[in-house]
C-alpha cells in the first residue's frame, strides 16, 4: 500500500471538489492511502510537492488545480510554469500525475473535472500510479 498526497490549488471550489473526488476514488480503488494539501495557487504546487518529497514518506503525488484563460498574459505564465515545475520534479524521479486543468472557460473545466465525464482528477491519479510503478521497477 502506497501513500499519495494530492496537492490542490483551491481557487474554483466546485471544480476542485470534482477533481479531488476523482483522484481520491482512483487512488483508494487501487488500495492506497490519500492525504490532501491545499496551496494558494497552481504556481505553488511544484514547490509544495518538492517540500513534501524532501521531508515526508509519500510515494506519489497528484497535482490538482484549474487555470482558466483570462484577459492577461498571467494565464500563460501560470499554465506553463506550473507544468514546467511538475515536469522537472518528474524528471528527478518523483511520481506525479498532473491534473492541473488549463482551459479557455468554465464550461471546458466542468467537463474535464466531472468524474462522470472526462475525470481528469482520476486520470491524473492513474498517471501517478503508473509512474510509481515505473519508479519501483527501475529504481
Amino acid at each position: 500500500m502506497a501513500k499519495f498526497l494530492i496537492v490542490e490549488a483551491r481557487f474554483y471550489d466546485h471544480l476542485n471538489d470534482m477533481l479531488v473526488a476523482g483522484a481520491k476514488a482512483a487512488l483508494k480503488q487501487a488500495g492506497h492511502l490519500v492525504e490532501v494539501l491545499t496551496v494558494p495557487g497552481a504556481l505553488e504546487i511544484p514547490g509544495a510537492i518538492a517540500l513534501a518529497e524532501e521531508s515526508s514518506d509519500f510515494d506519489g503525488y497528484v497535482a490538482i488545480g484549474v487555470v482558466i484563460r483570462g484577459e492577461t498574459y498571467h494565464f500563460e505564465i501560470v499554465a506553463g510554469e506550473s507544468a514546467r515545475g511538475i515536469m522537472a520534479l518528474t524528471m528527478d524521479g518523483v511520481a506525479i500525475g498532473n491534473g492541473i486543468l488549463t482551459v479557455e472557460n468554465e464550461e471546458q473545466a466542468l467537463i474535464r473535472a466531472d468524474p462522470a465525464q472526462k475525470d481528469k482528477g482520476g486520470e491524473a491519479a492513474r498517471a501517478a500510479l503508473a509512474l510509481l510503478a515505473l519508479k519501483q521497477r527501475f529504481g
